[in-house]
């Protein structure tokens, strides 16, 4: 498997317990993996432009469930730009409807799998994959 291959699949798993979660049919045990793929340190910033820490992220989502029963999010255009040692920095887009966001995250991997370090969001307009 390639570098972005699992990145691929780390951000997909990632975003199915997102659409489980918001859909509610998500375990609390998933929500459970699902925070704690989440570094210590971790901060996002949301397409409104907040920065939030890692509890802001974790509140949100775990208020979230079960509120859109008919959730489904995709994952597009997933492309590494810089890997070092231990970390990966990569893009990808997140379609949830017509809605898009364009991701760029800081990964960690280490012996226990992948952490989320840094997410930072900004909406896309475009409903071209890739655009």
């Amino acid at each position: 498997m390639t570098r972005t291959e699992e990145v691929r699949a780390e951000v997909v798993r990632h975003h199915q317990v997102i659409e489980q979660w918001l859909a509610g049919r998500a375990s609390r045990e998933s929500f459970g993996r699902f925070a704690a793929a989440h570094a210590p340190g971790f901060t996002m910033v949301a397409p409104d432009g907040r920065l939030l820490s890692r509890g802001d992220v974790l509140a949100e989502v775990e208020s979230a469930y079960g509120v859109r029963p008919d959730a489904r999010l995709e994952i597009r255009a997933v492309a590494v730009v810089i890997t070092s040692p231990g970390l990966v920095v990569a893009r990808y887009e997140e379609w949830q409807d017509d809605e898009g966001r364009l991701a760029t995250v800081v990964l960690q991997d280490g012996p226990a799998g992948w952490r989320w370090l840094h997410l930072h969001e900004t909406r896309c307009d475009d409903t071209e994959p890739g655009s």
